[in-house]
């Protein structure tokens, strides 16, 4: 059964074991150890009046079995009363076990729900400060469906624990406890049987782990493929390759349904066995006890003892197979999630990390390199002051390291050498929350959630007024598109914002920095998505929002960064050159010229 899935991520996740689940669930979980203790001993309760109960319905068949075979109906006056105090004593027990169940179920219900939200915000905060590399390693229902799995997780663990291990234990002692007080053989005779069957149920679920882990592997591939598939149905339709996904999904669910298999047929042999086990020790049991009963050990109310004991051992220990069994499913499942909590933040504050304090806004690069995984180097010794209140532009051919300059400001990556400084702060020094929160980015293609229209804008100062709101989708013209829509600012706009044109995600997104207001600006191609009638409808709401602020644009369609104090234009990682408009397009042989008269059609000639 040996099954390699490719590889969906790059990353190296640190190694987990058994120790690091469960202290990992514990600190999620342990704020409603309260109501887990209720549960605890409620269940408990339940279980010890369900053994005790047995005992008394052996003293009233011992009762109706006692004396001549044919009573009198005097005698069966003298004895009716007895048998009718037999049987309230087991009906006031029986409604002690049902009070005992029922507070642990209520109690149960509150721990295990609250400790369920618990888990998914435990796992949510942690996987949320991952760099933003990790997220362009990992496919995004892949890391949904882990912090899913996480908090079922628990609940299958805390479920085998409360309601099947902790029974388990309270019957198997009380009952060996019971009968050893009636004939100590029978009583080692059931220890053995229950150890013996916990026995083989722990070696062989510990045997079937890896298959199970591998099965989960299988399950998060799947997931993946079709969350990559369903992400790119577009692209399906336009190259018309429904075919080949369906043929390459096929690969994944038949790869998951083989590990499955094998699996649940695991799970039947496991069955098979229990359940000979069972048969072999209720023989045994009662062929001992005839013997007992012939000598005049026993009587006939330890018969139905024995059997009420036997029939219930037998039902809870056919469960410890499925407590073993959900245990280690919930370990693997669980492992997942923990990987990645174990996995250091890439991009953390440093312990003495203080916030940034913003006088002017000026941006310094000072001797800074950057590259992946220290292979192919972004940039190279980057030297760049950007003066407070100055006007960038970032220009320079597809893979020159422009998204990179401005990701290291925004400290989306660390840089390998040099440092990036703030009005003379190093970001490596500062908090990343003041440092984001100093800085406002119109991305090239904006993802919005899927929330309202209102909301998406709000986004960018949560507390601000819905006056605010409107005003700043005035001035990015949002307005005009949002007034045509039956449900206006409360219109919600579907996943990553696909019920809006580009132009008008890209119009939200300018709505939501002006709203920000931040001191440092970042448009990474933000108008790109518009028409030349809608970008003229924008260029004065751009030409506010740059007021008295350090901006910073990357631009393929140069027509857009004449206005631009300074061009700096970059090629291979380098600062190739750097000046106004004006000057360098009189550079003969400059890269900036070659790139203006190459427009065509207002953007950079692709090659």
């Amino acid at each position: 059964m040996k099954t390699v899935y490719p590889k969906h991520s790059n990353i190296i996740y640190p190694e987990v074991h058994a120790k690091d689940v469960f202290n990992s669930i514990w600190k999620g979980i342990r704020r409603n150890q309260f109501s887990m203790v209720i549960s605890i001993i409620g269940i408990g309760a339940q279980n010890i009046f369900a053994i005790i109960i047995p005992l008394y319905y052996k003293r009233l068949f011992d009762a109706l079995t006692s004396g001549e075979k044919v009573m009198s109906s005097q005698a069966k006056a003298v004895l009716a009363p007895q048998l009718i105090h037999i049987i309230l004593i087991i009906l006031g027990f029986n409604i002690l076990r049902w009070i005992g169940g029922r507070i642990g179920a209520f109690s149960n219900a509150h721990f295990e729900t609250k400790s369920m939200a618990a888990l998914r915000e435990q796992a949510y905060n942690s996987l949320q400060y991952h760099s933003y590399s990790f997220f362009t390693n990992n496919f995004t229902g892949a890391l949904v469906q882990r912090i899913s799995r996480y908090a079922r997780a628990f609940e299958r663990l805390a479920d085998r624990i409360i309601w099947d291990l902790w029974p388990l234990i309270i019957r198997i002692t009380g009952t060996v406890i019971i009968v050893w007080t009636i004939k100590p053989g029978l009583a080692i005779l059931i220890l053995c049987w229950a150890l013996v069957n916990m026995t083989v149920n722990y070696f062989y679920s510990l045997w079937r782990l890896p298959y199970r882990i591998k099965a989960a592997e299988a399950d998060s591939y799947t997931t993946a493929t079709l969350a990559d598939a369903i992400t790119n149905q577009n692209n399906i339709d336009v190259f018309n390759r429904h075919e080949d996904e369906f043929k390459y999904l096929k690969k994944a669910t038949t790869a998951q349904q083989k590990i499955t298999f094998f699996n649940w047929n695991l799970n039947n042999w496991l069955d098979a066995i229990q359940g000979g086990l069972i048969i072999i020790i209720e023989f045994f049991i009662f062929y001992f006890a005839i013997h007992y009963w012939q000598a005049g050990v026993v009587t006939v109310g330890t018969f139905i003892l024995l059997q009420l004991y036997v029939l219930s051992l037998g039902g809870t220990l056919w469960d410890f197979s499925r407590i073993i069994r959900d245990f280690y499913e919930s370990y693997a499942d669980a492992k997942e999630m923990v990987e990645i909590m174990k996995l250091p933040h890439e991009i953390k504050n440093i312990p003495s990390a203080q916030p940034l304090h913003i006088s002017s806004g000026e941006v310094a690069f000072n001797d800074v390199s950057f590259s992946f995984n220290n292979n192919r180097k972004v940039l190279k010794n980057i030297n760049v002051k950007i003066e407070a209140g100055e006007k960038v532009a970032l220009v320079g051919p597809s893979g020159a390291g422009k998204t990179t300059f401005i990701r290291l400001l925004l400290r989306f990556h660390d840089v390998i050498s040099g440092e990036i400084a703030i009005d003379g702060q190093n970001i490596h020094n500062v908090t990343l929350e003041s440092l984001r929160e100093a800085i406002s980015l119109v991305p090239q293609d904006p993802l919005l959630f899927h929330r309202t229209i209102m909301e998406n804008i709000r986004y960018g100062k949560p507390s601000a007024t819905d006056d605010e709101v409107i005003k700043a989708a005035g001035l990015a013209h949002c307005d005009e598109f949002i007034e045509g829509l039956a449900q206006k600012y409360n219109t919600y706009v579907g996943e990553r914002g696909i019920k809006l044109s580009g132009g008008e995600r890209q119009r939200v997104a300018i709505a939501r920095a002006i709203l920000k207001n931040a001191p440092i600006l970042i448009l990474d191609e933000a108008t790109s998505s518009l028409d030349s009638y809608s970008e003229s409808l924008i260029q004065d709401a751009l030409d506010n929002l740059m007021k008295d602020k350090t901006v910073i644009v990357i631009a393929h369609r140069l027509s857009t960064i004449r206005k631009m104090n300074r061009i700096i234009v970059m090629k291979q990682g380098s600062i190739f050159e750097e000046g106004t408009h004006e000057n360098l397009i009189n550079e003969k042989d400059g890269l900036y010229a070659k790139l203006w008269h190459l427009q065509a059609g207002g953007f950079i000639a692709k090659k």
